[in-house]
């Protein structure tokens, strides 16, 4: 399995190449800012036509990555639709490959600011989750936290020499935020002041791709929150 080992609030879980994250122990993967109905949400307001392929690919790779790690929980960590909208249209043959993934499963949608959780679509519906010393929610809370999970912010980041930049995991000692599991979803620059604002420690962040590859991201977060933000950085793009 393509992945790469982090040890967060004294467990160790495993962040795989294509932007889940994987607790061995609890037998549980978590995937974030799915965005399912994307392309369907962008051409019914009018905006540029996007391959209606994204809601497939992306319930594509989550089944891989079901399959390779025999995960008996998925908790979706918001924004697993596009909108309220998205989630109620979703097509039969979409919906059918959600259900079937979903079955023998114990499913968990955390509310996002995108979605509530969907309706109709099976699972349990939580705007947060405890579970030991971690706290799954959507979006990071501001000041001190401890073992805190989130998504959100669709962190990328790029790497010299290796082309655009890649949705990534970023943590420190006390906050994790997950990467955009979805297709066609923007992104933040992990060097963002933004991002950097939520952290107090070294960061390190997981590059996802062909391979997860672990690397430092600052020493500490004064210098980034120090600099002025470049055009556009202070938009989530979602």
């Amino acid at each position: 399995m393509n992945s790469c080992e982090i040890s967060f609030a004294g467990m160790g879980l495993t962040a795989l190449h294509s932007g889940a994250l994987y607790l061995a122990g609890d037998g549980m993967l978590v995937v974030s800012d799915l965005h399912l109905g994307r392309s369907e949400r962008v051409a019914r307001e009018a905006g540029p036509l996007l391959p209606p392929y994204e809601v497939r690919q992306t319930l594509e790779r989550l089944q891989a990555d079901l399959a390779a790690t025999g995960a008996g929980t998925v908790l979706c960590l918001g924004d697993s639709f596009d909108d309220t909208a998205a989630a109620s249209g979703l097509g039969a043959a979409e919906r059918a490959q959600l259900l079937a993934l979903q079955e023998g499963r114990r499913w968990i949608w955390v509310e996002g600011n995108h979605d509530p959780g969907p309706l109709g679509l099976g699972g349990t519906h939580l705007s947060e989750l405890r579970l030991g010393p971690l706290t799954f929610r959507h979006i990071a809370l501001a000041g001190e936290v401890s073992g805190e999970v989130s998504g959100h912010y669709h962190p990328k980041l790029g790497l010299p020499g290796a082309g655009r930049a890649r949705p990534c995991f970023l943590f420190d000692a006390h906050r994790l935020i997950l990467p955009a599991y979805g297709c066609y979803t923007g992104g933040l620059s992990a060097r963002s002041p933004v991002l950097a604002a939520l952290f107090e420690g070294p960061v390190q962040a997981v590059v996802t791709g062909r391979r997860a590859l672990r690397v430092p991201v600052t020493a500490g977060a004064a210098d980034a929150r120090s600099a002025a933000p470049g055009p556009g950085q202070r938009r989530k793009a979602s």
